[in-house]
Parts: C-alpha cells; sequence; structure tokens
C-alpha cells in the first residue's frame, strides 16, 4: 500500500469511529420530531437514490434478479430490522446507552456464525471469557437503570436495540456468507433504498407520518444522518475494511460508544456516572477479546490451508 494510500484509510478509520458515533446524538435528536422509522427510512432512501444513481451515472448495470434479492433481504434485516429499530428506540431511552448496546453487535455475530457459516471459528478460552466479560458490563449498566425498567416505554426501547443488534448480526453473517459480487458501495446503495422505501411505506400504511414536524432540528438531524452517517460514514467504512487489517478496522466499535456517551451526556444531560463509565468499558474489553480470539482463529485457518 503506498503511503498516500495508507494515509487516506486511516483517515477514512477516524472517520468512521467519530461520525458513526455521532449518530446516536442526532438519531435522539430526529425522534423528537417523528417516528424513527420514518427518519430511518427518509435517510435511507435518499442516500440509497444518491449512491444508486451516482454508480448508475458511472455505466454501472443493474444486477441481475437473484443479486437483487439478497440485497433487500440483507436491506431488511441491517437497515430495518437493525437501523429502523434502533433509531425508533432513541425516542426511550438514552443514546449513549443505545450505542453501549449495540456494541456488544461482535459478541452476537460470532454466536451467529457458528451456525450458519460453514469455516466456524474455533472456540477458544479468551473466546468465551469475552463474551462474559462482555455481557457482564452490559449487565453492570442496567444495574444503574433499574429504576427505570419499571416503565414500559423504556423496557420497549431496550427490546428495540436488543432485536436490532440481532438483527444486525444476523445481516453481517449472510453479507460473509452469501459474498456477493457486486461493488459494496453499490450494493449499499440498493439495500438502503429497499429498506428506506418498506420504512416509509410503513409510517404511511400507520399513519405515523401525520404527526411529523419539520422543524429546523429535524431537518439539521436528517442531512446530518443523511450525508454524514450513510454516505460518507459507509464510504468511509467500506475503504477501511478494504484497506486496513480486519483487526485495526474494527477499532471504530471501541470508539463510537465514547463518543455516543460523552456527546448525550455534554449535550443532552443524558446520565454519565462512574457505574456507566465503568460499565462500558468493561463491555468494550469483552467485545476487544472476542474480536481479538475471532482474528486469531481466522489466522490459523489460513496457516492450515
Amino acid at each position: 500500500m503506498t503511503q498516500s494510500k495508507h494515509t487516506k484509510a486511516y483517515l477514512a478509520l477516524v472517520i468512521v469511529s467519530i461520525f458513526w458515533g455521532t449518530t446516536y446524538l442526532a438519531s435522539r435528536i430526529g425522534v423528537r420530531h417523528m417516528h424513527g422509522l420514518m427518519l430511518s427510512g427518509l435517510r435511507q432512501s435518499v442516500a440509497g437514490v444518491l449512491l444508486v444513481s451516482f454508480f448508475l451515472l458511472k455505466g454501472y448495470k443493474l444486477p441481475g434478479k437473484a443479486v437483487l434479492s439478497r440485497l433487500f433481504i440483507i436491506g431488511m434485516m441491517m437497515l430495518v430490522g437493525a437501523n429502523g429499530l434502533l433509531t425508533w428506540a432513541m425516542k426511550y431511552i438514552p443514546s449513549g446507552l443505545g450505542a453501549i448496546i449495540a456494541a456488544t453487535v461482535p459478541i452476537w455475530m460470532t454466536i451467529f456464525s457458528f451456525f450458519l457459516v460453514q469455516q466456524k471459528n474455533r472456540v477458544s478460552p479468551l473466546l468465551i471469557a469475552g463474551m462474559v466479560i462482555g455481557f457482564i458490563g452490559v449487565a453492570g449498566i442496567f444495574s444503574d437503570y433499574l429504576g427505570d425498567l419499571m416503565n414500559p416505554d423504556f423496557r420497549f426501547g431496550i427490546i428495540l436495540v436488543l432485536i436490532s443488534c440481532l438483527s444486525w448480526s444476523m445481516g453481517s453473517v449472510l453479507t460473509a456468507k452469501w459474498a456477493l459480487e457486486v461493488n459494496y458501495l453499490y450494493g449499499a446503495g440498493f439495500e438502503m433504498l429497499f429498506s428506506g422505501i418498506v420504512m416509509l411505506v410503513i409510517t404511511l400504511v400507520t399513519g405515523e407520518f401525520r404527526h411529523a414536524e419539520f422543524t429546523g432540528e429535524l431537518w439539521g438531524s436528517l442531512l446530518y444522518l443523511i450525508f454524514f452517517g450513510s454516505i460518507l460514514g459507509y464510504s468511509a467504512y467500506v475503504y477501511t475494511l478494504n484497506n486496513l487489517p480486519p483487526s485495526l478496522a474494527s477499532v471504530y466499535a471501541y470508539i463510537n460508544p465514547i463518543v455516543a456517551v460523552l456527546l448525550g451526556w455534554m449535550i443532552l444531560n443524558e446520565q454519565l456516572n462512574w457505574i456507566t463509565a465503568l460499565s462500558c468499558l468493561v463491555t468494550l474489553t469483552g467485545v476487544y477479546m472476542v474480536n481479538t480470539a475471532v482474528n486469531k482463529s481466522k489466522e490459523q485457518r489460513y496457516e492450515l490451508s
């Protein structure tokens, strides 16, 4: 890799690490004025139209029906079931809490990989310990919200985040399993477009669109999510994955929750005390151990092949 490309890869990693962490704050602000599914639907559909149009203008052909159908399924799981529900959850729980729970995605991905991917990761003490420590960290965070758990809206928000984690993990594993022969960003554009349309149809059918208040604050949130969360963030994410080792590229997953927690505390006055901070570090330590174990397992498979 040339020095210029190496520098761009690290810059892309910084962009993903920072900007994806800020999307929790933007979503939390946006759902004050619009249903979470509608906010996510507008975000994804506009970003999808822009990305797909860009590649079509460059001369790319439409993917075949088989590829499009799989992109639709992945979009439903990763953007409707994951991003849509996570955005919806921001109405009921603190953005920092949502980000910390979402940080457990690598653990869920590892679990799903055992059942869906043919080349399974070797079960190691480090892997098991990482999973246990990660979930202990999340439990520690919940211990600080025991009173809030009595609130039905808060519980509903937690359920939405957990489902979104499972959905994103399943979609990520399927993406790796299917290995579709299509440009990553072009494929992501279709996923965004399909998922955005589905979420907008849902809000249209349920009548939630009537409650939207298009204030300046909402427009700011929406535009930020479209350009910095979806287009810039995802483009940088794909570039990072293709130009840096997986172990280094995964650093963003540890920085995102910290950014989200700090922004929620500074701007939205969300709760932040030593229990939350310590539990966050414990959770991220567990996720780091899981990622390390998975990467070691992959390296051993490559050496044996």
